[in-house]
Protein backbone atom coordinates (compact mmCIF):
# COMPACT_ATOMS: atom_id res chain seq x y z
CA UNK A 1 0.00 0.00 0.00
CA UNK A 2 1.61 3.38 -1.09
CA UNK A 3 2.34 5.78 1.60
CA UNK A 4 3.60 9.03 2.49
CA UNK A 5 6.48 9.66 4.69
CA UNK A 6 10.14 11.55 5.54
CA UNK A 7 11.84 9.15 3.20
CA UNK A 8 8.79 8.55 0.00
CA UNK A 9 9.08 12.30 0.10
CA UNK A 10 12.41 13.00 -0.25
CA UNK A 11 12.24 9.92 -3.16
CA UNK A 12 9.48 11.70 -4.61
CA UNK A 13 11.43 15.04 -4.89
CA UNK A 14 14.34 13.24 -6.01
CA UNK A 15 12.80 12.12 -8.72
CA UNK A 16 10.92 15.01 -9.93
CA UNK A 17 14.36 16.83 -9.85
CA UNK A 18 15.63 13.98 -12.00
CA UNK A 19 12.82 14.33 -15.02
CA UNK A 20 14.31 18.70 -14.69
CA UNK A 21 15.15 19.51 -18.13
CA UNK A 22 18.11 21.71 -16.03
CA UNK A 23 19.36 18.87 -13.85
CA UNK A 24 19.21 16.43 -16.93
CA UNK A 25 21.61 18.36 -19.08
CA UNK A 26 24.38 18.96 -16.10
CA UNK A 27 26.07 15.86 -15.27
CA UNK A 28 27.40 17.80 -11.70
CA UNK A 29 23.55 17.63 -11.23
CA UNK A 30 22.21 14.57 -12.93
CA UNK A 31 25.32 12.59 -11.20
CA UNK A 32 24.82 13.26 -7.95
CA UNK A 33 21.19 12.11 -7.93
CA UNK A 34 22.31 8.37 -8.98
CA UNK A 35 23.88 5.62 -6.85
CA UNK A 36 27.18 4.51 -7.81
CA UNK A 37 26.02 0.99 -8.60
CA UNK A 38 22.54 2.43 -10.41
CA UNK A 39 21.35 0.62 -13.46
CA UNK A 40 18.43 1.12 -15.58
CA UNK A 41 16.03 -1.09 -18.12
CA UNK A 42 14.64 1.65 -20.58
CA UNK A 43 11.83 2.47 -22.00
CA UNK A 44 14.19 1.41 -25.62
CA UNK A 45 14.99 -1.65 -24.23
CA UNK A 46 18.93 -0.13 -23.52
CA UNK A 47 20.55 -1.82 -20.34
CA UNK A 48 21.85 1.86 -19.36
CA UNK A 49 24.47 2.49 -16.30
CA UNK A 50 26.02 5.34 -13.99
CA UNK A 51 28.36 6.38 -16.68
CA UNK A 52 26.18 5.89 -19.71
CA UNK A 53 23.27 7.82 -18.35
CA UNK A 54 25.38 10.55 -17.69
CA UNK A 55 27.27 10.46 -20.98
CA UNK A 56 23.67 10.35 -22.36
CA UNK A 57 22.20 12.88 -20.79
CA UNK A 58 24.49 15.63 -19.90
CA UNK A 59 26.03 16.97 -22.74
CA UNK A 60 25.01 20.75 -23.04
CA UNK A 61 21.19 21.15 -25.16
CA UNK A 62 20.19 17.31 -24.65
CA UNK A 63 18.03 18.15 -21.52
CA UNK A 64 14.75 18.36 -23.92
CA UNK A 65 11.32 19.04 -22.09
CA UNK A 66 10.07 18.20 -18.73
CA UNK A 67 8.19 15.55 -18.75
CA UNK A 68 4.64 15.04 -17.34
CA UNK A 69 4.08 12.64 -14.44
CA UNK A 70 0.94 10.86 -13.23
CA UNK A 71 -0.12 8.52 -10.23
CA UNK A 72 3.08 9.14 -8.72
CA UNK A 73 2.82 6.81 -5.62
CA UNK A 74 5.81 5.04 -2.96
CA UNK A 75 6.01 2.82 -0.42
CA UNK A 76 9.18 2.00 1.78
CA UNK A 77 10.17 -1.21 1.69
CA UNK A 78 12.94 -1.06 4.23
CA UNK A 79 14.79 1.62 6.08
CA UNK A 80 16.94 2.18 3.80
CA UNK A 81 14.99 1.79 0.23
CA UNK A 82 11.86 3.04 -1.15
CA UNK A 83 9.89 1.79 -4.18
CA UNK A 84 7.91 4.66 -6.50
CA UNK A 85 6.18 4.30 -9.40
CA UNK A 86 4.62 6.33 -12.00
CA UNK A 87 3.80 7.38 -15.48
CA UNK A 88 5.22 9.79 -17.47
CA UNK A 89 4.49 11.67 -21.28
CA UNK A 90 6.90 12.90 -23.26
CA UNK A 91 4.54 14.56 -26.02
CA UNK A 92 2.80 11.39 -26.51
CA UNK A 93 5.82 8.95 -25.19
CA UNK A 94 3.66 7.17 -22.57
CA UNK A 95 5.94 4.86 -20.00
CA UNK A 96 5.02 3.22 -16.95
CA UNK A 97 8.11 4.08 -14.52
CA UNK A 98 9.32 2.00 -11.50
CA UNK A 99 12.44 3.31 -9.27
CA UNK A 100 14.23 2.27 -6.31
CA UNK A 101 15.76 4.41 -4.09
CA UNK A 102 18.11 3.84 -1.78
CA UNK A 103 19.49 5.60 1.30
CA UNK A 104 23.50 5.82 1.34
CA UNK A 105 25.62 7.78 3.46
CA UNK A 106 23.08 10.74 4.11
CA UNK A 107 21.23 11.22 1.19
CA UNK A 108 18.91 9.28 -1.24
CA UNK A 109 20.27 8.64 -4.51
CA UNK A 110 18.17 6.87 -7.43
CA UNK A 111 20.00 2.66 -7.67
CA UNK A 112 17.59 1.02 -9.91
CA UNK A 113 14.92 2.27 -12.67
CA UNK A 114 12.48 0.55 -15.42
CA UNK A 115 10.14 2.14 -17.68
CA UNK A 116 8.14 0.18 -19.72
CA UNK A 117 5.91 2.10 -22.90
CA UNK A 118 2.46 1.63 -23.13
CA UNK A 119 -0.40 3.14 -25.60
CA UNK A 120 -3.19 4.98 -25.30
CA UNK A 121 -5.05 2.17 -23.85
CA UNK A 122 -4.24 0.53 -20.57
CA UNK A 123 -5.41 -2.65 -20.14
Amino acid sequence: MPERNAAVDAAIEGELRLLDPAVRCSAELLGALLHPDFHEFGVSGRVWDRASVIEEMAPEGNAGSRMTTSRMKGVQLAADLVHLTFDTDDNGRRAHRSSLWRFTGDEWLLYFHQGTPFGAVDG
